[in-house]
């Protein structure tokens, strides 16, 4: 089994889950988890989701990541079936799925500290008709109910430049309608 990637959530998650595909190519029996945590149903989903891959295929390596992964480090990291934990940053690293690379089972960063958006082009999404390019990331407002900005961190924009070419890319794969999307799209 190559690895294999659950992605839970918004469409920023489907791109980025795209990208980790990308970096996770040639692994064998892993299975990447990319988890939400932008509603307790979404969390609880997210943990039977991880507790029910290593039933399935219990040799298997299990990598959460994601927004509740980012939020809730200390939740995922105590669960058994997580051999390891990759925040928002870390997970679009190229060589975060490495098992030869680092000794740390739990890898979150300070998602605030994040000031760019990392240029990655995706050529496609798997099973999908309609492609997702990531334009924004982040949030800089504090809404009393919203945790989002905890998982993603202060808003910042793609450069135009990489917009244009992943689209291009996209187009040129054979998608003739493309989603724009972020989590302030009109910060």
């Amino acid at each position: 089994m190559s690895a294999e990637v659950l992605t839970f959530g918004c469409r920023l998650n489907a791109y980025e889950s795209e990208i980790m595909r990308g970096h996770a190519e040639g692994l064998e029996d892993t299975i990447i988890i990319n988890t939400c945590a932008v509603t307790a149903e979404a969390e609880r989903q997210a943990r039977q989701a991880i507790r029910r891959a290593r039933r399935k295929s219990p040799h298997a390596r299990i990598i959460v990541t994601g927004c509740a992964a980012q939020i809730n480090p200390d939740t995922y990291a105590a669960m058994p079936e997580v051999d390891l934990l990759l925040g928002n940053a870390e997970k679009l690293e190229p060589d975060a799925f490495d098992p030869n690379i680092g000794c740390d089972r739990i890898r979150v960063g300070d998602i605030m500290a994040a000031r760019a958006m990392a240029p990655h082009l995706v050529s496609g999404f798997e099973g999908r008709a309609r492609a997702f390019v990531q334009v924004q990331n982040g949030c800089d407002h504090r809404c009393t109910f919203c945790v989002i900005p905890y998982g993603r961190g202060n808003s910042r924009s793609q450069p135009l430049k990489q917009i244009v070419e992943q689209s291009q890319t996209l187009v040129a794969a054979g998608y003739k309608e493309i989603v724009l999307t972020g989590v302030d799209l009109t910060s």
